[in-house]
Order: C-alpha cells, then sequence, then structure tokens
C-alpha cells in the first residue's frame, strides 16, 4: 500500500469545453484552396456552366430531344461542381479519410470532361439559326475546356500525392 499515492486527482467532466469542441467541429474555409489555380477553375465552371445552361433554357428550341441530353449534362455537372467545391472548400473530405479523393476529383473531372464535350457536339450541331444556341455552343466549349484543365491539375495531384501533401491544393 506504500506504493499508492495518498491523493489521487480525478475528473468528472471531459477535458475540453464543449465550446472548444463546438469550435472544432466548426467549418472552417481553405483559403489556400481559395486562392489556387483549381479553385479560380472550378469557380469559372460554376459561372460559366450557369451562362451556358441558362442561354439554352432561354430558347423555344429546348423541346427538341437532343437540347435534354445539353441540359442534363449542363445542370448536372454545374450542380456536382458546386457540391464538389464546397467539400473542398470547407474541408469536409477530411471527415471522410478512407476515400481516395485525389483519385475522385481526378476521374469526376475527366467524366465531366467527356459528358461536356458531348454536350457541346451535340449543342453545336443543333445551333444553327439562333443566337442564344450558337452562345451557347461556346461557353459549352469554354466549359469543356475548364473541365480539361481541371482533369490535369487533378491529374498533377494524384500523381504526386505522396510526393508532398503540405502543398497539394487538392486534396489528398
Amino acid at each position: 500500500m506504500s506504493d499508492f499515492p495518498s491523493k489521487v486527482a480525478t475528473e468528472t467532466h471531459a477535458p475540453h469545453s464543449q465550446s472548444t469542441q463546438a469550435r472544432n467541429m466548426g467549418a472552417v474555409i481553405d483559403m489556400a484552396f481559395l486562392k489556387s489555380i483549381p479553385a479560380i477553375i472550378t469557380l469559372a465552371e460554376i459561372l460559366l456552366g450557369l451562362i451556358h445552361w441558362a442561354l439554352i433554357v432561354s430558347t423555344p428550341a429546348t423541346i427538341l430531344a437532343p437540347y435534354g441530353w445539353v441540359l442534363f449534362v449542363a445542370i448536372t455537372l454545374w450542380i456536382l461542381t458546386i457540391a464538389l467545391f464546397f467539400i473542398i472548400l470547407f474541408g469536409v473530405y477530411r471527415m471522410l479519410p478512407s476515400v481516395p479523393w485525389s483519385l475522385v476529383v481526378m476521374v469526376y473531372f475527366a467524366v465531366g470532361t467527356v459528358l461536356y464535350l458531348t454536350a457541346f457536339a451535340t449543342n453545336a450541331a443543333y445551333a444553327t439559326g439562333i443566337n442564344e444556341l450558337g452562345a451557347a455552343a461556346f461557353f459549352a466549349v469554354v466549359v469543356t475546356l475548364l473541365y480539361g484543365a481541371s482533369t490535369f491539375f487533378a491529374f498533377m495531384d494524384w500523381r504526386n500525392e505522396d510526393a508532398n501533401a503540405a502543398t497539394s491544393t487538392v486534396p489528398t
């Protein structure tokens, strides 16, 4: 019994207060990502993608069957790109460390590039005679190129994810 300390300190509460835990669980904006080239490209995809599908919706030609595909691609990728941007911006991806985020981002942008390329080709094929559809085809090719650039940066991040994780701008 002589080895047992005479005074034992016990705690009946958590070592951190609830306000500290709430502050740690709050959303933190990744300013390094926001200032990076991939973030600027993604913001351009969001803005120009919005212009693209808004131009198509504003014409009476949307009753043509091929424009259903163009609108599906434009609106779906626009919504998913916004969601992905906020997942990266607020660091939500850190809550799922088992997901290979750099690979997910690369595959998303690669598939988006191919889908937008088909949407551009469809849009350009049926754009005769309607000015808004010609403008929409222009914005579709620009967004396609932006998705291609995002694919390139995501590929570079995926390839170099083990090299230096501290300088990564796309989540790993």
